[in-house]
């Protein structure tokens, strides 16, 4: 069966999906709306899958995959969307899942996000901004977005260290260079180890999955860059633990410091469907990193940060619980969703409880 891909593709995007998932002997898979279904096409065998693989990748790309059985990449339906596709092997057959990247990058506004809060972040000259989030949570295409908006109001040399490239950017009042590790660079080491010499404003990791990745980022950003990334972490203060769980035991005496004079801020965000289950809506988590803040992330005061975030509405910060009972309130979301996303939904119910009270 010869597979015509842009036409299935094609076909699948007008029902809004985000991921598409294609395994042997069952029908791919499709989330939309964070929701895992059926997409209603027959099974697939081994070999058309194999042979969708194989249409996917490049010369280059089969050898690697056929070296290491799995492989990062990314793939473009040319004026339709792209594609960050992970191909791997589970049964002794080669698997397939895609997630949809638009190709157009959206503003904050458009997003739902802070706005002023994101904007404010964007303004840092050196340091580093952090998006987090769960796998599906959106932290690439934040991540996007607030690139977009430097390149838009900013002369910076932008250098991206991306696996795999997802969204393109070109150049407006920035000159930004996207580097594909296995493509443009080797590994990620070697971007790293020579991009200091190519004269970075800013520096734009696109996931910091490591403890190589997360140190080269505080290297950077000590030096005098902007550095920009995503980390997967479920909220700002399991962040800070991420950072620090990096280094060496015997290090994180000293790496405390020099994270938390880098750190100029944590966006984490989650992905919550809408009241009438047509969309979804990001909850966010700000942490503007202030003096006290500084201070607090130094003594590993985790449970006074939390409070110093839910009190730091001046400085544009919000907690979870915060911006989900906003969600609440709006109509955005339901009550259940609230409570499902809440990281305590006994705390959260307490508040929002304590909320009505407040407003009878």
């Amino acid at each position: 069966m010869a597979v015509d891909i842009n036409k299935l593709f094609q076909t699948m995007l007008r029902s809004g999906i985000s991921d598409i998932h294609f395994k042997a002997g069952t029908p791919p898979m499709v989330r939309i709306h964070g929701r895992l279904m059926s997409s209603g096409f027959n099974k697939m065998g081994a070999e058309h899958i194999q042979e969708l693989a194989q249409l996917l990748m490049n010369e280059n790309q089969r050898a690697v995959f056929d070296r290491d059985n799995e492989l990062d990449m990314s793939y473009s339906v040319p004026d339709l969307s792209r594609f960050r596709v992970n191909v791997y092997r589970q049964k002794g057959t080669v698997a397939l899942s895609l997630r949809v990247v638009p190709l157009q990058v959206k503003s904050f506004e458009e997003l739902n996000l802070p706005a002023e809060t994101m904007r404010k972040l964007c303004h840092n000259t050196r340091g580093m901004l952090l998006v987090a989030g769960i796998t599906g949570a959106g932290k690439t295409t934040t991540l996007n977005s607030m690139v977009d908006y430097i390149n838009k109001n900013f002369a910076y040399n932008m250098i991206m260290i991306e696996d795999p490239i997802e969204y393109y950017h070109t150049n407006d009042k920035s000159s930004i260079a996207q580097r594909e590790v296995g493509q443009d660079t080797p590994s990620f080491g070697s971007a790293v180890k020579h991009l200091l010499r190519q004269d970075p404003d800013v520096v734009v990791l696109g996931e910091m999955r490591d403890a190589e990745s997360i140190q080269a980022g505080i290297t950077a950003a000590e030096t005098g860059h902007l550095v920009l990334g995503t980390i997967h972490t479920m909220d700002a203060s399991q962040t800070m633990g991420r950072l620090l769980e990096s280094y060496h035991p015997a290090e994180q005496a000293g790496a405390k410091a020099r994270i938390a004079n880098v750190l100029k801020g944590i966006v984490a965000q989650r992905l919550l469907e809408s009241a009438d289950g047509r969309e979804r809506f990001p909850a966010t988590e700000t942490l503007v990193v202030t003096s006290l803040i500084r201070k607090l992330l130094m003594e590993e005061k985790a449970n006074e940060v939390n409070r110093a975030i839910e009190q730091g509405a001046y400085y544009g910060m919000h907690s979870f619980d915060q911006d989900i009972i906003r969600l609440f309130n709006d109509h955005k979301i339901t009550k259940e969703e609230a409570l499902d996303a809440s990281t305590n939904p006994d705390d959260l119910l307490v508040k929002m409880n304590t909320l009505r009270l407040g407003d009878a």
